[in-house]
Order: structure tokens, then C-alpha cells, then sequence
């Protein structure tokens, strides 16, 4: 159970790149009183758990109807978490919006925080370690980033801004290779079912 809850745990980490992200919350909330940057921090977390376990519950129902198998859904989303990846390499430097009211839930609660990666793995590792540990992981890995955010002038004191963009390379280039591994499981799922089928 543990060892299952550690490798549904690391691909969410990844996934939701809280140090990453940390940058673009110190740049979005810079000038705000701390009262206003914790209420963003909250507004974000609650945001990005909802929509992971709403997405978690209702999107296996959603394949159904569709007609989408797991293999489909890993190839396409190995496909598209590739591509954030490869971007996120190359352009290091992500769009940047101005604060509001709303700034906890878009973009910080999602697609910052909660995104394609993020729902595209928690959908994918309910069959490999099963719900518990997907649910476990989703809502551990949105607390970590409320944390992190929380103590955003420390971890930029102590990580600077070369650090923080070096550290982000880092958990894109992980991303790739998970990515290639979920189109890879799902090439071989694929082949499998039409095997039977025939």
C-alpha cells in the first residue's frame, strides 16, 4: 500500500510542479497584503481539488459514453503532456496574467496548478494503484503547492531565480519521459485488445 501510494504520489508531483510554479505566484501576487495572498492561496487549492476528483469520478463515465478506452486515453494524453513538456523547455517563461479577484482560480487553481498533466495522470494511475492512492496523491500534491506557495519568500531567497527556472527544467524533462511511457503502456494496451478481439 505504501509503495503504491509513493508511485501514484511522484507522477502528480511532477505533474503539478509546485516549485516551478512558485515564480509566477511571486509575480502575480507581488504588492498584495498577506491576508489577500492567503486568501488566493486557498482559492487555488480548493479550485484544483475539485476539479482533479471531479475529473477522477466522472471521467471513466465520460470514456463510456465516448466510447474511449484507457489505451486511447494514455496514447493521447502521453501525446499531448509530451508536447507541455517539450514547451515548457524550450519557453521556460510562462504566460503571466494580471491579479483580480479570480486570480486563485484561474490561472493559479487551474491550469497552473491542476492542468491537462495533472488530470491526464490522476485518470491513468486510478488503474495502476487504484483510487485511494490516486485521491491520496491528488489532494497531498495540491496541499504541498498551497505550502510552498505559503512560504514563497523564503524558497526564493533560498533558490533564486536561476534555481527556480533550473529546478523547473529539471521536472519537464521527468515529464517527458513519463509521457513517452504512458503512450508506450498504451500502444501495448491497445495491441492487446485487438489481439483478443481477433
Amino acid at each position: 500500500m505504501t509503495k503504491n501510494l509513493l508511485l501514484a504520489f511522484i507522477p502528480i508531483f511532477v505533474a503539478v510542479d509546485a516549485v516551478g510554479v512558485l515564480p509566477i505566484f511571486v509575480s502575480l501576487t507581488q504588492g498584495l497584503k498577506k491576508e489577500e495572498r492567503s486568501r488566493i492561496i486557498f482559492q487555488s487549492m480548493l479550485t484544483a481539488i475539485c476539479l482533479a476528483v471531479g475529473f477522477i469520478f466522472l471521467g471513466k463515465i465520460v470514456f463510456k459514453l465516448l466510447g474511449i478506452t484507457l489505451g486511447d486515453f494514455m496514447v493521447a494524453g502521453g501525446a499531448i503532456l509530451f508536447c507541455i513538456a517539450i514547451m515548457d523547455i524550450i519557453n521556460p517563461g510562462k504566460r503571466r496574467r494580471i491579479p483580480s479577484n479570480e486570480l486563485g482560480i484561474v490561472p493559479l487553481g487551474t491550469p497552473l496548478i491542476v492542468g491537462p498533466a495533472v488530470l491526464t495522470i490522476s485518470l491513468i494511475i486510478i488503474g495502476e494503484y487504484g483510487l485511494c492512492a490516486t485521491l491520496f496523491s491528488v489532494l497531498a500534491n495540491v496541499i504541498l503547492a498551497g505550502i510552498v506557495f505559503s512560504l514563497s519568500g523564503v524558497l526564493t531567497r533560498f533558490l533564486g531565480e536561476a534555481g527556480s527556472k533550473a529546478l523547473s527544467k529539471i521536472t519537464s524533462l521527468l515529464l517527458a519521459a513519463i509521457a513517452i511511457m504512458m503512450i508506450r503502456k498504451g500502444l501495448a494496451q491497445i495491441f492487446n485488445l485487438k489481439m483478443e478481439i481477433v
